[in-house]
């Protein structure tokens, strides 16, 4: 078995460092930084998603729809 911290390897596989001196047991928890490559994941979708919201929304159908909408609701009530 190896232990590491940031800068010396000493004698267990299952320890990785988190800062100098900070050592962290993988054995208790083998999910260690997935939640960060999720959050990674889920940001790359949300990314692409309003890629594709720009190039819809700039369609000159998407864009006389939307204009007919704010027309109509600005024009009634007064």
């Amino acid at each position: 078995m190896q232990k590491y911290t940031a800068f010396h390897q000493a004698e267990s596989q299952e320890i990785a460092p988190l800062a100098e001196g900070e050592l962290v047991d993988l054995a208790q928890d083998p999910e260690a930084g997935a939640t960060t490559a999720e959050y990674g994941i889920v940001l790359l979708a949300a990314v692409g998603f309003a890629g594709l919201l720009v190039v819809i929304l700039k369609s000159d159908a998407v864009r006389a729809l939307l204009m007919g909408i704010v027309e109509k609701a600005l024009s009634t009530g007064m």
